[in-house]
């Protein structure tokens, strides 16, 4: 039987980098995607290849399913599409329309052309996991337009539970909470911090390996009847 692989968009650092680390660990062989630095190699005992791709460009996304095949010499058993960014928070009233722009087209057409290509490519019986996030149901202020565009995903995927079914390919989305990774703590200061550890009743923030965990969970069997599911990961916010 030969070995599972998965290939996860977004997995240079944080919860990305996390999840190549643990799907490893359950014995996928793994590829990930980077923007700009190219991940370092970790001692997994599996093997992990990385490529370089812009998302929001439709072709090159297209092209890291070709390389990946071409590399591994099969379709992908596991997509996880991660990739994402996040911007300075504000009310919608005083928020930059470029900045909504740019959240856009990486949030939600980046991962349109992740989950259009994933739908395609992924492995009859595979497993495809969007990464959004838990504030999508827990409104507050200044965290409207990022939570907008993850909304817009969480729909992608209860609709693509339905249109792979017939295939056997199980999509669900894990949507975290707050959670400690650089892209987490860029602009925030202490007083801020401790603000986001206290939206759990755990009184801290996440860890990007409990979010790996999770996504880990689902890409595996003893998740076989976990299907067009939104998990949360979040401590308790919601």
């Amino acid at each position: 039987m030969s070995k599972k692989t998965a290939l996860v968009f977004g997995g240079s650092r944080g919860i990305g980098a996390a999840t190549v680390t643990a799907l490893a660990a359950d014995g996928f062989d793994v590829a990930c995607t980077y923007v700009s630095s190219k991940p370092e190699a970790a001692a997994t005992g599996a093997r992990v290849e990385a490529y370089q791709v812009d998302i929001c460009k439709p072709n090159e996304v297209a092209d890291v399913f070709q390389r990946f095949e071409a590399d591994f010499g099969s379709r992908p058993d596991c997509v996880v599409a991660n990739a994402g960014i996040n911007v300075p928070p504000g009310p919608i009233g005083q928020f930059d329309p470029e900045s909504f722009r740019r959240l856009v087209e990486v949030n939600i057409v980046g991962a349109f052309n992740i989950l259009h290509e994933a739908a395609n490519r992924v492995s009859d019986g595979g497993t495809i996991i969007a990464l959004t996030t838990s504030l999508v149901r827990h409104a507050a202020p200044g965290i409207g337009a990022y939570s907008a565009t993850k909304a817009a995903v969480e729909c992608l995927v209860r609709s693509m539970a339905k249109e792979l079914a017939g295939r056997g390919v199980r999509v669900n989305a894990v949507a975290p909470g707050p959670v400690d990774t650089d892209l987490f703590r860029a602009g925030k200061n202490e007083e801020a911090l401790k603000r986001s550890a206290s939206m759990s009743p755990f009184n801290r923030v996440g860890r990007p390996e409990e979010i790996a965990a999770v996504i880990a969970f689902l890409a595996s069997e003893k998740a076989s009847w976990v299907h067009g599911q939104i998990v949360q990961p979040n401590g308790g916010l919601i």
